[in-house]
């Protein structure tokens, strides 16, 4: 218990010693060790990585779950290294709750066949949207917080030891510059006291040799009486005394000196020690980077899947409600006289990857009509073909579809009945659809 206690203090004097020069670094009282200047843009980029994850990491939970208790919910399950209890989406509920309502409306009137069609479409989208939680959770989520909570710790640490280093190291440099001033100090002043032995007249030291003689005759106790002890002092005997003095602090200040001296080199192996291991956990932010480039990759492979899923998902419904529309108002018109997706323009490659959903590349979203449509016998019309340029690369899903590649140049053109969202492409004497999406319509 003793021995803990002393530790405590001794590290309390340390913490208020440290604490004391830091402020004097600020205040610009101390003189202070500064880093090369690669080693400070280590520093900031190590700052930056970890803001910005940060920052990216709350705002893709927010992104993946916008309420804020089951935010919490889910992290108090973390901490406490439980299972997070599986959640219904909000798209799940909104089936359920469509679902009941056909079941107590009545499930075979129109509405109530309606509800049960849509209600299945949004079951789908939940369960897509169940899928892309997981996969993003797992893919993104997780490799920040293992860089935040795992090397950033790691790093924070390491400086935390360079910062003592480095105080320590300023510490022992103006400890050593005391004690240099010091023994200057002690020199100059031991150069200026005069040299009794020379300046000392010799008959002094002779009457001094019988006085002292006549005196041992009158107390024969000798040197070791106490009479001897009360003779008042001579000043020459003072000023040697004060030159002697003199000598043992000008020794003094010279150990002060070389005990300095190998407490300074000490302090900078250590501190060049220290700064070696921080410098080579600040260049492996690098790699961090990589790694969350390839995390990024990961995340938005996963989004464009899921909003790819509710694409085909959300067209078979709309294609179920457009049978089922027209077989209850017979006479009008189903469908949209507009492409489903946004027209198509002469932008920019990079604006029109920016604002292109994404095409599900599957042969199901083809039109009823478009089924029995055999190829080998379309013809392209006499009017109407235009040229247009790939943007993305595009795999055919099947036989009917024709495979694209980016920045090539083909000929499309439409057919009567086809799906909107589809042309016919043609590529010297290769034909098939294409999806509108993945093309530029040139001029």
């Amino acid at each position: 218990m003793d021995f803990n206690m002393k530790k405590l203090a001794s590290d309390a004097g340390i913490f208020f010693t440290r604490a004391v020069q830091f402020t004097e670094e600020k205040f610009g009282q101390a003189e202070k060790t500064e880093l090369d200047a690669h080693f400070e843009t280590l520093l900031a980029r190590a700052d930056s990585t970890k803001n910005w994850t940060e920052r990216i990491l709350r705002q893709t939970e927010v992104l993946l779950q916008p309420n804020p208790s089951a935010r919490v919910e889910e992290f108090l399950y973390e901490k406490l290294d439980r299972k997070v209890p599986s959640r219904v989406t909000n798209g799940e509920l909104l089936a359920q709750y469509m679902a009941e309502a056909a079941s107590e409306l009545g499930a075979t009137t129109p509405y109530g066949k309606t509800l049960l069609k849509v209600s299945e479409a949004e079951k789908r989208l939940g369960a897509a949207e169940r899928d892309f939680i997981h996969t993003a959770s797992v893919s993104f989520l997780t490799p920040l917080r293992n860089f935040l909570e795992g090397d950033w710790k790691t790093i924070s640490k390491e400086r935390r030891l360079l910062q003592n280093r480095r105080l320590d190291l300023d510490a022992c440099k103006a400890r050593l510059k005391k004690a240099k001033a010091a023994e200057a100090k002690a020199t100059c002043e031991g150069d200026t006291v005069p040299d009794f032995q020379e300046t000392r007249p010799r008959n002094y030291i002779l009457s001094a040799s019988a006085s002292a003689a006549e005196w041992k005759e009158k107390h024969p106790g000798g040197w070791r009486s106490p009479c001897f002890f009360l003779l008042p002092l001579s000043p020459s005997v003072t000023q040697a005394r004060g030159c002697l003095s003199l000598l043992e602090d000008r020794k003094l200040w010279n150990d002060e000196v070389d005990k300095a001296e190998q407490e300074l080199r000490v302090a900078q192996t250590e501190f060049d020690r220290q700064a070696e291991v921080t410098r080579l956990l600040l260049e492996g932010i690098s790699s961090t980077h990589v790694n969350h480039l390839r995390c990024l990759h990961e995340f938005v492979k996963s989004q464009t899947t899921y909003y790819a899923q509710c694409y085909r998902h959300m067209l078979d419904l709309q294609k179920q409600l457009g049978s089922s529309q027209g077989a209850i108002f017979p006479g009008t018109f189903v469908g949209t006289t507009e492409p489903a997706s946004p027209p198509l323009s002469t932008t920019s490659p990079t604006t029109a990857a920016a604002t292109m959903p994404v095409v599900p590349t599957v042969a199901g979203l083809a039109a009823p009509g478009e089924a029995a449509l055999c190829l080998e016998e379309v013809a392209p019309p006499a009017s109407g073909t235009r040229k247009a340029r790939v943007l993305y690369d595009y795999e055919a899903a099947d036989s009917s579809e024709l495979a694209l590649l980016a920045d090539e140049l083909i000929t499309v053109y439409s057919l009567p009945g086809m799906d909107p969202d589809w042309l016919i492409g043609e590529r010297g004497n290769k034909k098939g659809k294409v999806p509108v999406t993945y093309l530029e319509l040139l001029s």
